[in-house]
């Protein structure tokens, strides 16, 4: 609360100062908006999209997120995370070079960014050789307005969201530059609590357990950035980059309500209840630094770049996960299980990079480079199981007496080092015909050290160790049929390595007989990708994809009835002489067989009626072909019943994002945007469709800017997955997130509006930020 006081309090002494300097700055703006609107605004250039948004009204007031969502190919699902349509995730890049952020942290950056820094967006649907992203995943390069004068200037930012629970958020952002130096800063807090509600229902026609209740986190987060770059002469430039990010939940808890129906010890099917209460306390801190150095080494545009950079991410996290067992109006009897966990996690990364691209004459250029990463995580995880008999007495879990807890604890390091080389070739053969050919080869040598994995083997060994090197080339066309049509293909392949908290072999209870476990067995994946896009009239566009997962990472539900043991473990008989069993539920995060997807795309980005409508429509079609089979625990080598996924599925998509200028001055503005994602088979089971309505109204006035949102309208924002199995076995999960809601918000533009922003310097360490939790 003092961090949000503080930045209020610089928000509005910030005015005087800021006054003084509007007048001489409004006309040279609405002179910079008349030229700009009169560009091309969505074009495609070699390998990329660019949509120029510079002085457009889609940008002004909004946030770089919310303009993000709002870019042709570009969408968001969830509020938290971009996605490239026929990609798996967006990475963002800022100038060319990777942000230096963990994901969470970085979606508060850019939530807390003002539009008007934005020149233009590059989506880049299937990066070359030279870019350091994995999988299937695109490039989103955000290119940042420049300003030539010596000066400072800034913007502050400040909202208010209501959805389930309201939540608020402020920044502050400077630009600051005097002859060869350059520094620009940002501070930011947001505090929120976020609601959902769950439905979770598995079993078989024997026996089923269905969980029901709320799960809130209360969130807390403060982060910023620091950047100080200085111009040694006219060809070279040193800069030092520093990111940090701290949050903070401290009472996150589930209230869960279950119902279990199971033959009982006289072999009669009975319904139980019981109900699960989990506490969690938890921060996390990320910090940052990057050294950079840039050499031009000629008038062409030929460069050296040269990156080092150290990581340090801590996250702390204490959970209390108590079940109960009650009655149907949900009176508390006595606990039947406790379990405490600590699950700490330490990342420590240094990486460096280099990069050279050498430009010709003859519009060819070379580009040569190698990266160099060495991680190390630190999992000490403790955890503490108590058993209660009916009586309230402990006992172990085949209900003989003990007199302390069953503790499994387990400490988990993973060491991983990665050398990395690329190569690339491209050439404009005219001025309609250009390629791009290239190449990385990657090596990976990773270690994998417990004290205690639950596999017999792997426990005796304490060890798991990889090594595999991947040659991962690279390939693209772009011809430019005319000045109206044209046409372009490429072809990568990624690698997908697991996140660091992916490895860590540890179990995140829901309920004492359901939660996720992660894998240190988990390999990499491999993914192949053909795609071939039509622009016409740099308007309308057709985007066509292919892409070959191998080796899937992904999240599997396996689930059986456990049969009970008795103090000699012994199966527990019913009277009538027949086994009884618990139903025991694991969503495995592990490797599940190859998938493939296809999509066709069809879009517009256009103004109409003297660009008082702007709209940017995309519909096409999704195929996804999923070939996926698990039956066995990885840690623990349990047998299951098979899990299987071998359906295949169509889906339309549909989004849509239209600006309606409201009036002659430009100064009010309507928007209406909607999204829908049909049916689709994913690794979990059937997703029920999705869509979102969503609009806002905009009034600008001078430098500020006034913002009214409304999401999710309709209330349709929910996610539902069903999944049957031929052996019986059924899952369902019903997911309310509580979209539906409104955000107020103020932004305000001060200071030497020509002052340029400093570079935005690339980080050595950029692969890793996506690998952290």
């Amino acid at each position: 609360m003092k961090t949000k006081t503080l930045i209020a309090a610089i928000f509005f002494s910030g005015l005087i100062y800021a006054q003084e300097t509007q007048k001489k700055d409004t006309a040279n703006t609405k002179n910079i908006e008349a030229v700009t609107l009169t560009k091309q605004v969505f074009k495609k250039q070699s390998d990329r999209f660019v949509y120029d948004v510079a002085a457009s009204p889609v940008a002004k007031g909004n946030t770089a997120f919310s303009l993000l969502k709002q870019t042709p190919l570009v969408s968001s699902t969830d509020d938290k995370t971009l996605k490239i349509i026929g990609k798996n995730n967006a990475v963002i890049y800022i100038n060319g070079r990777k942000t230096n952020m963990d994901a969470e942290s970085l979606t508060q950056l850019l939530k807390n960014t003002p539009a008007e820094n934005i020149q233009k967006i590059e989506v880049i649907t299937l990066p070359g050789s030279e870019f350091q992203v994995e999988s299937s995943d695109g490039i989103i390069n955000i290119i940042l307005k420049k300003k030539m004068t010596d000066g400072l200037n800034g913007n502050m930012r400040m909202g208010n969201s209501q959805n389930y629970y309201n939540s608020s958020y402020a920044g502050v952002s400077l630009n600051y530059r005097k002859d060869k130096l350059g520094i620009s800063t940002n501070i930011n807090t947001s505090e929120n609590i976020q609601e959902q509600y769950y439905i979770l229902r598995n079993g078989s026609s024997i026996t089923s357990n269905q969980s029901e209740g709320r799960v809130t986190d209360p969130n807390k987060n403060l982060g910023g950035y620091l950047n100080i770059d200085y111009q040694l002469n006219d060809n070279s430039n040193l800069a030092l980059t520093w990111n940090s990010w701290a949050n903070r939940s401290y009472g996150s808890g589930s209230n869960l309500f279950n119902t279990i129906v199971a033959p009982n010890e006289k072999g009669i099917t009975e319904t139980r209840y019981s109900i699960t209460k989990n506490l969690e306390n938890s921060r996390s801190y990320n910090n940052s630094l990057n050294l950079n150095y840039e050499l031009k080494t000629d008038t062409l545009g030929s460069k050296l770049n040269l990156n080092a950079a150290y990581l340090n991410y801590k996250r702390f996290q204490n959970a209390d996960n108590r079940t109960y067992t009650t009655d149907l109006s949900g009176q508390f009897f006595n606990p039947s299980t406790i379990i405490v966990q600590s699950t700490p996690q330490v990342i420590n990364n240094f990486s460096s990079t280099v990069d050279y691209i050498k430009k010709f004459k003859n519009d060819f250029t070379v580009a040569v480079g190698g990266n160099f990463n060495k991680t190390k995580t630190d999992n000490d995880t403790k955890n503490d199981t108590y058993y209660y008999d009916k009586d309230g007495n402990l006992v172990d879990q085949y209900g003989r007496p003990i007199s302390s807890p069953i503790s499994a604890p387990n400490h988990f390091i993973y060491d991983e080092n990665i050398y990395g080389f690329y190569l690339t070739f491209e050439k404009k053969f005219s001025e309609k015909f250009s390629g791009k050919i290239g190449s990385r080869y990657e090596i990976t040598n990773s270690l994998g050290t417990s004290e205690n994995m639950g596999n017999a083997e792997t426990a005796a060994l304490g060890r798991i160790e990889r090594k595999y090197n991947n040659f991962l080339p690279y390939v693209s066309f772009n011809y430019a049929i005319n000045d109206k049509n044209n046409i372009s293909y490429a072809f990568s392949s990624r690698m997908r390595r697991p996140s660091f908290w992916e490895l860590n072999p540890v179990r995140n209870y829901l309920t004492n007989v359901n939660y996720t476990q992660n894998d240190p067995f988990v390999r990499a994946s491999s993914v192949y990708n053909n795609e071939l896009t039509y622009m016409f009239k740099n308007a309308y566009f057709l985007v066509i994809n292919h892409s070959f997962k191998k080796n899937v990472i992904t999240q599997v539900p396996l689930q059986r009835d456990k049969v009970r043991l008795d103090e000699n473990q012994q199966p527990v008989l019913d009277a009538n002489g027949k086994q009884i069993t618990d139903r025991e539920l694991r969503y495995i995060r592990t490797n599940f067989g190859n998938k493939q997807e296809m999509s066709a795309m069809i879009g517009m980005q256009k103004t109409f009626f003297k660009q008082y409508l702007t709209s940017n429509f995309n519909i096409g079609m999704q195929r996804n072909v999923n070939d996926g089979f698990l039956n066995t625990d990885p840690i623990t080598g349990d047998v299951f019943p098979n899990y299987v996924n071998k359906i295949k599925s169509n889906s339309l998509l549909i989004q849509t994002n239209n600006t309606l200028r409201l009036d002659e001055k430009k100064t009010w503005f309507l928007g209406v945007n909607y999204w829908y994602v049909d049916n689709q088979q994913i690794e979990l089971g059937m997703l029920k469709s999705l869509m979102s309505l969503d609009a806002n109204i905009k009034k600008v006035w001078n430098d500020w800017t006034f913002a009214l949102e409304v999401y999710d309208i309709l209330n349709t924002n929910r996610v539902t997955i069903t999944d049957y199995q031929t052996n019986g076995n059924f899952n369902y999960i019903n997911q309310n997130q509580y979209n539906q809601g409104m955000n107020l918000s103020i932004t305000y533009n001060f200071g030497n509006k020509k002052v340029q922003k400093i570079r935005d310097i690339d980080s050595a360490d950029r692969e890793i930020k996506n690998r952290t939790r």
